[in-house]
């Protein structure tokens, strides 16, 4: 068997063995304004409604992930990023500041109301980029009998990433649906030198 025949066979999706993953459409991404807005995820809300739609439609779980940052939790991620530490108040946010992004307690750790869970499906708060890592979605996944994982959201190239090597790691057979998938367009960071 050559590596493409082996890749399609190892990969192709079994219906009713795939759950549906939304990864961090949170208000903190998508919300005009917002310090770590990516306007590009937008644009992929109503593919991810007709995912949504067609794996409810066939009974398939829907499983949605909220990156939360907690300052109850100092982790690295909060000194890497400090968009996600509490603003002061007063001082106006910003990227590279402070800004309450995804902050635990903020209305903008939540899901955008168009893409709103339904009471019976899983919300995975996680306090890493990685879906899997320190959540019980593993578990839940195993307890439905999911071996398949459809992949959509954005910060495709972090969380969505880092969430397709979890779970590789964990021998699920991932596909990343690109029209439902979205990063930001550019990197944020500073080109100033000193003279």
């Amino acid at each position: 068997m050559d590596r493409t025949s082996a890749f399609e066979s190892a990969l192709k999706l079994i219906p009713d063995k795939s759950a549906l993953l939304v990864v961090d459409m949170q208000r903190a991404f998508l919300d005009p304004g917002e310090v770590m807005e990516v306007p590009a995820a937008r644009d992929i809300v109503p593919q991810i409604q007709f995912l949504l739609a067609l794996f409810r439609g066939h009974g398939l779980p829907v499983v949605y992930t909220e990156f939360t940052y907690a300052e109850t939790l100092p982790l690295l991620i909060g000194h890497l990023h400090p968009e996600h530490r509490r603003a002061p108040a007063g001082v106006p946010p910003g990227f590279g500041r402070p800004s309450s992004s995804c902050l635990l307690g903020e209305a903008n750790v939540h899901v955008v109301p168009e893409l709103v869970p339904r009471p019976d499906e899983l919300v995975m708060t996680k306090h890493y980029y990685d879906g899997f890592n320190g959540t019980p979605l593993d578990h839940a996944l195993r307890a439905r009998g999911m071996t398949h994982l459809v992949l959509t959201g954005t910060m495709t190239d972090i969380c969505v990433l880092a969430t397709v090597v979890g779970g590789m790691n964990r021998e699920y057979r991932m596909t990343v649906v690109e029209d439902a998938t979205r990063a930001p367009l550019a990197p944020r960071f500073s080109t100033r030198r000193s003279t």
